[in-house]
């Protein structure tokens, strides 16, 4: 049982930017990756960008590629995202997630916890 918390969200303007945070405390365990999803409403969450933890590689999806960052902090089980050029379809409960064990960061079914998200809204 872990307790990640998001934050960082807000509203901004298209163009804008947002650098959303998340950490993990609880048991201790090990990390695979940290993951970011969003969900818009009536839409089903989807994967935004992710984090390995050995060796930090990323992966980003298409709409994510050139304008988000994803990245780890200096504290254990922190990951950042950085938006840059956001769109208003980038407007989506944002959540953080983890996956304890080797294999896809691409699908929700693969993380173990998740946050409560937080909101990110972009205005045209």
């Amino acid at each position: 049982q872990v307790q990640l918390v998001e934050s960082g969200g807000g509203l901004v303007q298209a163009g804008g930017s947002l650098r959303l945070s998340c950490a993990a405390s609880g048991r201790a365990f090990s990390n695979y990756a940290m993951g970011w999803f969003r969900q818009a409403p009536g839409k089903e969450r989807e994967f935004v960008a992710a984090i390995k933890w050995s060796g930090g590689s990323t992966d980003y999806a298409d709409s994510a590629k050139g304008r988000f960052t994803i990245s780890r902090g200096n504290t254990k089980n922190t990951v950042y995202l950085q938006m840059n050029s956001l769109k208003p379809e980038d407007t989506a409960v944002y959540y953080c997630a983890v996956r304890k064990y080797s294999g896809s960061v691409f699908t929700v079914a693969g993380y173990d916890y998740w946050g409560q998200g937080t909101q990110v809204t972009v205005s045209s």
